[in-house]
């Protein structure tokens, strides 16, 4: 442990937090507690939001970046909630001044908000020289969100479970990917009570790595939140419009409960081109090309 009256180190550590994509997300049944079980793949992106941690006294939190105004620095932040509570895990008596860099839009389907807790677990670990296993890290992790065990990983993944479950995949062929953000929040409790139906079979395809044999792969999958999602925010229904117009783009989709969207083209400078063209149309939008981490 350290003394709160021992000077504060000057040692800093800065980690990615990248975005999550969901590339299918199947809805496979509910347990007694509420929670939803499901079976999706997930890709991560370079493009992302940054932890930087540094000693301190005490633990805080400063949001610097384009999204950042839309998060709150209270005990709801998932970054805050993550280094308490790792704190207490491994028994840490000072603290550190965390800088959250938000790249990505707030409420998003892209994982934001566990993507920096994930970070953030990861900087500490590092920082404080804790020693937490990957294990501890997941069980922590899982505590603070369903995703935060797979953003964790931060590679491509099959997650299932209520989120406990992930299991590496291999690398994801080398595409562009565009994400484009209408501008509009999106609850994830009410896109999941807006689904109807039945649920879904697990996946028992082996993920091909070819490009376009992998992308008629994800094709042929759907995301089990997009019909509802876009029921409680029409938006989404015109950005899918807007990607699917693109001769160039692949596949287009909604990520997770949304309101991000993302299309996958042959490389980055194709998605570049793309979100040039529905930017210029679309000028509200929040448009990124970026390409998957592999």
């Amino acid at each position: 442990m350290t003394d709160k009256s021992d000077p504060p180190s000057t040692n800093q550590i800065s980690v990615h937090a990248a975005a999550k994509i969901n590339l299918f997300l199947h809805i496979t049944g509910r347990r007694d507690n509420g929670y939803h079980e499901l079976d999706s793949l997930v890709g991560f992106t370079a493009f992302g939001d940054q932890v930087v941690v540094e000693s301190a006294h005490d633990i805080s939190l400063r949001i610097e970046g384009p999204f950042g105004s839309g998060l709150p620095v209270n005990d709801e932040n998932l970054v805050l909630a993550a280094a308490r509570m790792f704190a207490d895990e491994v028994g840490r008596d000072g603290g550190t001044a965390i800088t959250l860099q938000k790249n990505l839009p707030v409420s998003s389907g892209i994982g934001g908000g566990s993507a920096d807790a994930a970070a953030t677990l990861h900087a500490l670990n590092q920082l404080w020289d804790a020693g937490a296993t990957p294990e501890i890290l997941a069980a922590i992790g899982l505590r603070l969100g369903a995703d935060v065990p797979v953003c964790l990983l931060s590679m491509t993944a099959r997650m299932s479970g209520v989120g406990e479950v992930v299991r590496p995949v291999g690398s994801l062929p080398n595409l562009g990917v565009l994400l484009i953000n209408p501008g509009v929040p999106v609850s994830t409790p009410q896109v999941f009570k807006a689904r109807v139906g039945s649920f879904s079979k697990p996946v028992a395809e082996r993920v091909p790595d070819a490009g376009l044999k992998f992308c008629e792969f994800v094709q042929s999958q759907r995301n089990d939140l997009q019909d509802p999602a876009i029921e409680l925010e029409p938006q989404i229904a015109k950005v899918l419009q807007a990607l699917s117009d693109q001769s160039t783009c692949r596949l287009s989709r909604l990520s997770g409960s949304g309101a991000t969207c993302f299309g996958l083209f042959d490389d980055e400078a194709t998605a570049i081109a793309a979100g040039t063209v529905i930017s210029d149309r679309n000028r509200n939008w929040w448009v990124q090309a970026t390409h998957f981490l592999r």
